[in-house]
């Protein structure tokens, strides 16, 4: 048997049964596909790094309960702004977008001031052009220091 002649090919096939008869095949196959963001916010909700439910401190079911609320709530505004930042052309994963907007930073610079007393400034540090178009899309510099 020659190397050639031992190749296979694997097809993955699935198939869907529903009971559903008013939606086109087209509708039905969507609806299947979408699954998949739901089951990537599963999978993202797992990651220790962002928007996760672990490292859980609670014992009691009330604290356990409140917990997961606030974990699913955080992933559905993230998930909100991925989508927003989305219709505006930048196509980011939860992780990016978090990342991205994480790197805008702010300084404080001290100088001297009046009867020795040190003055401040607060400001922004420079940030890359990603960045700069989640600032303006949140409209961020309502919370940015205006000194």
């Amino acid at each position: 048997m020659t190397k050639a002649s031992a190749r296979s090919t694997t097809v993955n096939k699935r198939l869907l049964f529903t009971d559903k008869t008013q939606p086109s095949r087209a509708v039905i196959v969507a609806d299947y596909r979408s699954q998949e963001a739901a089951e990537a916010d599963f999978r993202q909700m797992k990651d220790p790094q962002v928007v996760s439910f672990s490292p859980m401190f609670h014992f009691t079911e009330q604290k356990i309960r409140v917990h997961v609320f606030y974990c699913v709530l955080a992933l559905m505004v993230a998930r909100l702004m991925v989508r927003q930042a989305d219709q505006h052309g930048l196509h980011l994963s939860v992780r990016e977008l978090l990342h991205t907007l994480a790197s805008i930073e702010e300084t404080v610079l001290l100088y001297p001031g009046d009867r020795g007393r040190p003055r401040a400034r607060r400001m922004l540090t420079e940030i890359n052009p990603t960045a700069q178009r989640l600032y303006d899309l949140f409209r961020l510099d309502t919370y940015a220091p205006t000194r």
